[in-house]
């Protein structure tokens, strides 16, 4: 398979070259003003991203683990508290958490979804958890650490069921951090509030990763924390900067986590086109649901509930002989990616938490059998017809020709249709 034919599982260069002479203007100007940390090319940024996100306030951070980080600092998340979130993540989540020196505990996904299940959440706040008879906090039973937040991800693109999260968090007096790192865009329809509303705008902050290959990405790392909160979003702009208000001047011992101004510039571009970019997402992930759709069994697509507007950061289907599937793609020339084969229960680093395996079925079902097939917004229809054909062929077995025929007019109707 030579280089031109492959069809790679994320494709970032394009994007860029597209936008090279803004991009490189960035730098020119960072250059000659010699504004290189912070400034207003970050300010700006800080103020579009807000308004995108439907916040008052976002403040730029070096990463989306620094965002995490100081979103729960920020809102009292410490020493002998218990952070409550998911399995099914990339370890940042929970690393954000224990660096606050927090304890992670678990709840497993929706088997749908994959992101946190409001059932078992209620079922972990109600029989794992206990009120202290003193103050009437909620602690966990096996740690005796008091439980103080939550912290949903929203994975792969799609926003968590939050309306019944938060009427948890109400109920038992918790904070809500909304971890958005795969979710730029994505909207949740509020039943409570009778309105659609943006991840990083429902909790009380949320945390945003701007990693290259994210939604918007930078070209390097990049974070911001939203928030309607004027205190905490202060109080992040303080942490991310050494602790200091203003220059040696330090109210706590804080972190160096700042934004610099070439990332935010490069951001400022990227956003104009986030919209389209995530329009484009969507348009493919329709294609392969059309596409894969008349298969029976053997695969699993994405679930695409009523009450959300995923962006599809990443396209995940699952299947029992996963590795398989990606070796016979990676033969064919396709890119794929597996997102995550470990969930962190079982992980070496949280060994000391003590679960075990079968703790969390649904999130163990996951990291065995999905894989992450190629999505970006400059992915092509005759691209996506090779990628179901190879799918469908090891799916099916003999059975795939008949299917990827039926697909191949399926295809053609939709790029008539300007799909």
């Amino acid at each position: 398979m030579t280089g031109t034919n492959k069809i790679p599982f994320l494709d970032l260069a394009s994007v860029h070259a597209e936008l090279e002479e803004e991009l490189v203007e960035v730098f020119r100007n960072a250059l000659r003003s010699a504004a290189f940390i912070g400034g207003p090319a970050v300010e700006q940024f800080e103020h579009e991203f807000a308004e995108f996100c439907d916040t008052r306030f976002c403040v730029g951070v070096g990463s989306g683990t620094d965002a995490l980080r100081f979103a729960l600092m920020a809102a009292g998340v410490g020493l002998d508290d218990a952070v409550v979130t998911v399995p099914n993540t990339f370890i940042a989540t929970a690393e954000a958490i224990s660096q606050c020196g927090a304890l992670p505990r678990f709840v497993d996904v929706d088997e749908r979804t994959y992101n946190m299940d409001a059932g078992r959440l209620a079922d972990y706040l109600a029989d794992g958890c206990v009120r202290n008879d003193r103050n009437g906090k909620l602690v966990d039973r096996q740690t005796g650490r008091g439980v103080k937040a939550i912290v949903p991800v929203h994975l792969y693109g799609q926003m968590a069921d939050m309306d019944p999260i938060l009427e948890l968090a109400e109920k038992y007096d918790l904070l809500v951090i909304e971890d958005g790192c795969q979710a730029h865009g994505a909207e949740y329809s509020a039943r409570r509030d009778n309105c659609w509303k943006k991840a990083g705008s429902m909790g009380r902050a949320a945390a945003f990763s701007f990693y290259p290959g994210k939604n918007l990405g930078a070209c390097g790392e990049a974070g911001a924390v939203t928030t309607n909160d004027a205190e905490l979003a202060q109080k992040v702009r303080v942490l991310r900067d050494h602790g200091q208000a203003r220059k040696y001047y330090h109210e706590m011992e804080g972190y160096n986590g700042r934004l610099d101004s070439i990332q935010a510039g490069i951001l400022r571009i990227k956003l104009r086109h986030l919209a389209a970019w995530n329009e484009k997402r969507r348009e493919c992930a329709s294609r392969y649901q059309e596409l894969l759709g008349s298969v029976q069994e053997g695969i699993v697509l994405p679930y695409a509930p009523s009450w959300a507007k995923a962006v599809y950061h990443l396209y995940v289907v699952r299947v029992q002989n996963r590795d398989q599937l990606q070796k016979h793609l990676g033969d064919a020339g396709i890119g794929t990616g597996i997102h995550y084969p470990i969930p962190l229960h079982l992980q070496k680093a949280y060994r000391n938490l003590g679960y075990r395996k079968g703790d969390f079925p649904v999130s163990e079902g996951a990291a065995a059998e999905a894989l992450s097939l190629p999505m970006y917004p400059g992915l092509g229809y005759v691209q996506q017809e090779r990628i179901v054909r190879q799918v469908l062929d090891f799916v099916c077995g003999e059975t795939s020709a008949r299917t990827s025929s039926a697909s191949s007019v399926r295809l053609t109707t939709l790029a008539v249709q300007g799909g």
